[in-house]
């Protein structure tokens, strides 16, 4: 049975449980709102060392400042998390970025990522936020769990998010 808790700072070292691969069968653009479905069939394996070590920064940075993650856990392996980043966006500051989004390759599809976005949604809105804005990956996966959950293509693109990932697809998630 997977439980869902709130993670704490010291809990960042077991990122490294997480295997992020996949098979990439399609990406997409957006252009004008209009998502552009592409087929990319590649193999995206699971993380090197570096990349890792960045995730955990970010990881680290968001909770010591102010931001939420929850953690899916197999018993105490960490097999999802997600955080909720601290800075409120947009221009009536009223929106809050999920910063960071993985379930582990063998636990996906079993409804483990919206139990997390389900959380994080919660926390967002206790701190006020009327909209989560989400910068996802291109890849199909991504954009269609993110569709499930409620999320849509934004008009209005977070600059900094933006310039940070130009091939993200940019959403909003009403709370």
């Amino acid at each position: 049975m997977v439980s869902i808790k709130q993670m704490k700072l010291e809990d960042s070292c077991k990122i490294h449980d997480i295997d992020r691969s996949e098979t990439i069968h399609l990406i997409y653009t957006c252009s004008n709102g209009v998502l552009e479905e592409k087929k990319a069939g590649h193999e995206c394996p699971n993380w090197e060392e570096d990349h890792v070590v960045e995730i955990i920064a970010r990881y680290e940075d968001e909770v010591q400042n102010g931001g939420t993650a929850y953690g899916a856990y197999d018993k105490d392996k960490l097999v999802g998390f997600g955080v909720l980043a601290h800075k409120f966006r947009g221009k009536e500051k009223n929106r809050l970025q999920i910063d960071l989004m993985y379930v582990s390759r063998e636990y996906r599809r079993q409804g483990i990522g919206k139990r997390i976005m389900d959380a994080l949604s919660q926390a967002a809105i206790e701190k006020g936020a009327k909209y989560l804005y989400i910068s996802s990956t291109e890849t199909e996966s991504a954009v269609k769990f993110y569709s499930s959950c409620g999320s849509a293509i934004t008009s209005e693109i977070d600059k900094e998010l933006f310039d940070k990932e130009p091939l993200d697809i940019h959403m909003l998630k009403k709370l």
